[in-house]
């Protein structure tokens, strides 16, 4: 901080004597008090950018400089006429609070945007919380409420009524685990933690096993995979490309109605790795688009639930792998693409390494 100041010291003497030196050459031109408006405004200018140690010094010198240099008799501080004295104290006066006023002007409007940055942070995670407080109630409490009933050694329960219960538990606690990462993989991105774990993939064979991933989650919605031919095998952190997919793919299901199919599309171009979701669902406002990957971002009038984190998440993911990702309405439904660059290769060259 210190040598901050001392920078800024030597900085702000140095633009009072240029321009006090370039003034001098000008002085029958300009006159003494024409001089001391220029050093002025130049105080002023001063103290929009440098701290009060400074503003104070360069208003002192260029006061100090003004009568030495400019007013009669010059090069001395003996001022003969009364009226000099005169505004050379308002000079010094005026130089000296217009400095400092503007630097606390400049403090003030950092602590009100300091402030408003707080607020706006409160703000959104008071939506964060508000919202969790709906996600993650609803799961719990359906996982509770189908333990009591299988508990209840009262209910008659056929094994068909059974199944169905587990398969309520096991949507519940998917949609449980999946909040928590949500959470916990915002906190990677912003603690700037996340390290990506590289290995060979074969993008084929992880499509087909991540849709039937899906298969229970999905409850029945078509869900359609397309994968280029003889896809080369691509170096990847695995389980950060499945969390990008499935975040798109869960936002699908939960904003389109059951009847919209949605697509997955695995391609390999140019050692880029394309990954397309789209669906035939309404699509996205287009003057919404650009703020569909901020934090706890939830378009207006949206039913459903969610944090808001799916698409940010999705958005620091790619971008940790050096990717993009776009979004943009077709004819019928919305589609995001992925682009990351990848390193790819073919089977019989990995045998050999």
């Amino acid at each position: 901080m210190k040598g901050s100041i001392l920078h800024q010291v030597f900085t702000v003497i140095g633009i009072v004597l240029f321009s006090s030196i370039i003034c001098y050459f000008f002085t029958d031109i300009l006159g003494y008090r024409s001089v001391a408006l220029i050093l002025l405004m130049e105080t002023s200018l001063i103290a929009m950018f440098f701290d009060v140690v400074p503003v104070v010094i360069a208003a002192t010198l260029s006061a100090l400089i003004w009568n030495f240099w400019f007013i009669p008799p010059r090069f001395t501080f003996h001022i003969t006429y009364s009226e000099d004295l005169l505004l050379f104290l308002m000079y010094f006066f005026i130089a000296l609070v217009n400095g400092l006023l503007t630097v606390k002007i400049r403090q003030a409007e950092a602590k009100a945007r300091d402030k408003e940055e707080k607020e706006l942070t409160i703000g959104l995670y008071n939506t964060l919380l508000n919202s969790l407080s709906h996600e993650l109630r609803t799961p719990i409490a359906t996982i509770l409420g189908t333990v009591d009933t299988l508990k209840d050694e009262n209910n008659s329960i056929s094994k068909e009524q059974k199944v169905e219960l587990f398969q309520g538990i096991e949507l519940a606690s998917l949609r449980l685990n999946q909040q928590v990462e949500n959470l916990l993989n915002m906190s990677r991105l912003e603690s700037g933690s996340l390290k990506l774990s590289m290995d060979w993939v074969d993008i084929t064979e992880w499509s087909h096993h991540l849709l039937s991933k899906f298969s229970s989650e999905a409850n029945q919605r078509d869900i359609q995979l397309e994968i280029g031919d003889n896809l080369p095998l691509v170096l990847l952190d695995i389980g950060i490309l499945e969390q990008m997919v499935s975040n798109l793919i869960r936002n699908a299901l939960q904003y389109t109605p059951s009847t919209v199919p949605i697509y997955l599309k695995v391609f390999v171009v140019n050692d880029q790795l394309e990954l397309v979701v789209s669906d035939e669902g309404p699509g996205f406002p287009i003057d919404l688009i650009p703020f569909v990957f901020d934090k706890f971002y939830r378009l207006p009038n949206s039913n459903s639930g969610g944090t808001g984190l799916g698409l940010s998440i999705v958005k620091g993911y790619v971008e940790a792998y050096g990717g993009t990702i776009t979004l943009r309405n077709m004819e019928n439904g919305c589609e995001f693409l992925i682009r990351i660059p990848v390193v790819t290769s073919y089977l019989n060259y990995i045998k050999n390494e």
